[in-house]
């Protein structure tokens, strides 16, 4: 029996668990990992939105990386709520221990509901983090963070992501989910310029259901982890989270989840 290569997930908790450490977890294991992790925000937050956020203890994360690296190797390593740049440097510091691909999901702002804004701390956090990734995944809200501008077509999403790539030197995937038309397009773009698209149909509602991010970038680490290259593991998480939109689940009186 081929062992399941081990996935770790650096990632807030949604106790809902439609998105964070808890979905991301789900997608790994139906995909064929076995997810390990460390949550690094606990959020107060069901499927109706998110009300408030508390921060882990960077120097417990730091010590949860440190010694579970030291003990299970990682074939893959899926980033997404951070909090706080101090977080982000704990996760740096822990990933010293493998040379494990990297997927960052850098989530800012929840897609429902508040919490304090990321923009006093992302600077620092991509400081610490940009070495050790493989993939960046912003969301278009994030994307114009990271960029500036507003985007509001693939165009200029995509001219925002190449403005990421130049500045960063890692690939950034463009995601087209939320930009409308009949047609969801995500568009990888390589440190050397390349750009490959990935088409799929837009579904019905898909941009209302919770965790789609969450959802992409795990299977991106797990497909990772199984040995495929990062153009062979976009191409199929979209698939697979094209898959989870079209049987969305609702677990309470808010949003659909999309695992």
């Amino acid at each position: 029996m081929i062992p399941r290569p081990n996935v770790l997930v650096c990632a807030g908790l949604d106790p809902a668990g439609g998105a964070g450490i808890l979905a991301d977890t789900r997608v790994i294991a139906e995909l064929g990992g076995r997810p390990c992790g460390i949550v690094t925000t606990l959020t107060v937050q069901n499927t109706t939105g998110v009300t408030d956020g508390h921060v882990v203890d960077p120097n417990v994360v730091e010590a949860q990386l440190a010694f579970l690296l030291s003990d299970v190797e990682v074939r893959a390593v899926k980033i997404g709520m951070l909090g706080s740049a101090s977080i982000a440097q704990a996760i740096a510091l822990g990933l010293e221990a493998t040379a494990a691909p990297v997927v960052w999901d850098p989530v800012m702002q929840p897609s429902r509901g508040e919490l304090p804004p990321s923009e006093a701390w992302i600077a620092d956090a991509l400081i610490a983090l940009t070495r050790h990734v493989a993939l960046l995944t912003p969301n278009l809200r994030e994307l114009e963070i990271l960029a500036g501008g507003t985007l509001d077509t693939l165009a200029t999403a995509i001219a925002a992501g190449r403005r990421v790539v130049d500045k960063l030197r890692i690939p950034v995937l463009v995601k087209g989910g939320h930009l409308g038309g009949d047609r969801a397009i995500d568009v990888l773009l390589d440190r050397d310029g390349t750009a490959t698209e990935f088409d799929g149909a837009r579904l019905p509602g898909g941009e209302h259901v919770h965790g789609t991010g969450c959802a992409l970038s795990s299977a991106i680490a797990t497909r990772l982890a199984h040995g495929d290259s990062l153009i062979e593991a976009c191409r199929a998480a979209k698939a697979f989270v094209a898959d989870r939109i079209a049987h969305a689940v609702h677990p309470g009186r808010g949003a659909a989840a999309i695992v």
